[in-house]
């Protein structure tokens, strides 16, 4: 999760609290180091969330923080993991994806042989393995490139593993999780044809560019972090992404007010259509 650098000053502030140079320092340091630009994130809640990570690992300022992330391997990856804030559930807002599966889908697929669909910012998997599943159950899935993205390799590598445990399934239909799950320990573990329909890549939203012609773009409660700006931004580039007539579905605390700015329209609730 990340956004396009969008002006010519990576440290933009977005209160009107005094600078605070120490932070500042991390913020080009980290951009300089990974091409993540957190000037994107809304500074209160990014700024909160990091200094709290860092007085857990015992550091008094975000220089000393930093100096001991370039050295100190599991501690960048923890960083990394807070800073993309990988919480996901399958089957999230089950209503939204019912109408997915009864409404969007099948209208997307009629008259098509092949769909290209888009989980971006997929964190550990649980978001393109419920598209895996919803396609699969529509007969859709093997005329599907499925692709998911993320930035960070932990959640990537967490996904390819397909090990879950069970709070996460607490949304999938029993018959749904019954067919595609295994128990395996205290864990459960996703079906294996499924997840290698799945094509797992590593992107940076911000600097990377987006693949086209999708029939269906999935970015759900991820935007809610960043800027209005930065929001603005990825809203343009998703249209750009998507075929004339294809949806994007965002999650449910993301309304997009005025889609038309976009060349978007309003379909199903969250859900919003490329003007053909």
């Amino acid at each position: 999760m990340d956004m396009r650098d969008l002006t010519s000053d990576p440290v933009r502030l977005h209160q009107d609290d005094a600078p605070d140079p120490d932070y500042l320092g991390f913020i080009r340091n980290i951009k300089q180091l990974t091409g993540i630009d957190l000037a994107q994130y809304k500074e209160a809640q990014m700024k909160r969330r990091l200094t709290t990570l860092r007085n857990k690992n015992g550091y008094s300022s975000f220089t000393t923080f930093y100096s001991a992330m370039t050295t100190d391997k599991k501690l960048f990856y923890e960083f990394l993991d807070k800073m993309t804030i990988n919480v996901s559930e399958f089957w999230r807002n089950p209503n939204r994806w019912e109408t997915l599966r009864d409404v969007v889908l099948p209208e997307i697929a009629a008259g098509k042989s092949r769909l290209r669909v888009w989980s971006a910012a997929c964190s550990t998997g649980e978001e393109p393995y419920t598209l895996a599943m919803i396609l699969n159950d529509l007969g859709l899935l093997q005329n599907t490139y499925l692709l998911a993205t993320d930035i960070d390799d932990g959640a990537l590598g967490k996904a390819a593993e397909g090990l879950y445990l069970e709070r996460s399934l607490k949304d999938v239909p029993p018959d749904v999780a019954k067919r595609y799950f295994s128990p395996e320990g205290m864990m459960f573990r996703f079906d294996s044809k499924l997840k290698k329909a799945v094509t797992f890549k590593k992107q940076n939203m911000l600097l990377d560019e987006f693949e086209e012609g999708f029939d269906l773009i999935v970015c759900r409660n991820v935007m809610i972090y960043f800027t209005e700006e930065a929001k603005q931004n990825l809203y343009h580039r998703f249209a750009k992404a998507l075929r004339p007539g294809g949806i994007l579905f965002v999650g449910s605390t993301e309304q997009i007010f005025s889609p038309g700015n976009y060349g978007l329209e309003a379909s199903e609730t969250f859900f919003y259509r490329k003007k053909e």
